[in-house]
């Protein structure tokens, strides 16, 4: 059955992530040491899972914050033949530096970037500006297929080769983990359930760290517990006031 054959895979997946802990491990010394020094941690993916997953999750830490930006330009006009094309790609992420001037992303600070191809303009641009800025960058992106595709950052790089730290989600070529007679295409995408894993065994790491340090990190209780709104609140102060 196609369903024993995608737990299969997923489980296969789960062995493969688990065998390679070490830049998990790396990126979850980074994290911790941002936040001794009073840092903070940003996640941006371009993705489906990552920017959502981790961020005021019960049993989740209150330190990570989630990063989102965009540049809408609300002009409707007649149809008319396509321009620069040059002009239209460097639009489309060269704002991108103007978002480091709200002081919001600090020197020290780490920041998580997601893309599963790694090609983006927008998240190399974001990448190399981070670092720019004296941020720790730390990339979740495809390594089976990544280094396959052509960069669309005049750089040339392409994700992975802009971070600090990249961490692989152990996503196939094309994504898809099932191949299945009579479809054209792999089925079951696994780069967002691997990144997902990933970034958890992330946060496990850091909790670890940071107890050995002797801090306390906060963690997000279930809004669902009896008062639970009350106590969502009360761990997000303490966290404002101790920034972690």
């Amino acid at each position: 059955m196609l369903i024993e054959k995608y737990f299969a895979s997923l489980k296969a997946k789960i062995d493969e992530i688990a065998a390679d802990t070490e830049p998990i491990e790396k990126a979850a010394g980074l994290c911790a040491e941002a936040l001794a020094q009073g840092g903070a941690i940003h996640v941006f993916d371009s993705g489906h899972l990552v920017s959502h997953e981790l961020i005021r999750r019960a049993g989740g830490l209150v330190a990570f914050n989630r990063l989102a930006f965009s540049l809408n330009i609300d002009n409707l006009v007649r149809s008319r033949p396509a321009g620069d094309a040059e002009a239209g790609s460097a639009l489309s992420y060269g704002y991108i530096e103007h978002i480091f001037e709200s002081d919001q992303l600090r020197r020290g600070d780490v920041l998580f970037v997601g893309s599963v191809s790694g090609k983006s303009a927008n998240v190399v641009e974001l990448a190399l500006q981070a670092r720019k800025h004296g941020l720790t960058v730390i990339a979740i992106t495809g390594m089976a297929y990544s280094p396959t595709l052509t960069s669309q950052h005049p750089s040339g790089l392409r994700l992975y080769e802009a971070a600090d730290l990249v961490l692989d989600n152990h996503a196939p070529f094309g994504d898809g983990m099932l191949t299945v007679e009579g479809l054209d295409y792999p089925v079951i995408p696994a780069s967002g359930i691997g990144a997902v894993a990933v970034l958890w065994g992330v946060v496990a790491g850091i909790i670890e760290d940071m107890l050995a340090r002797g801090l306390k990190p906060t963690v997000f209780p279930s809004v669902n517990r009896p008062n639970g709104p009350a106590l969502v609140a009360e761990v997000e102060e303490a966290a404002a006031k101790k920034g972690y």
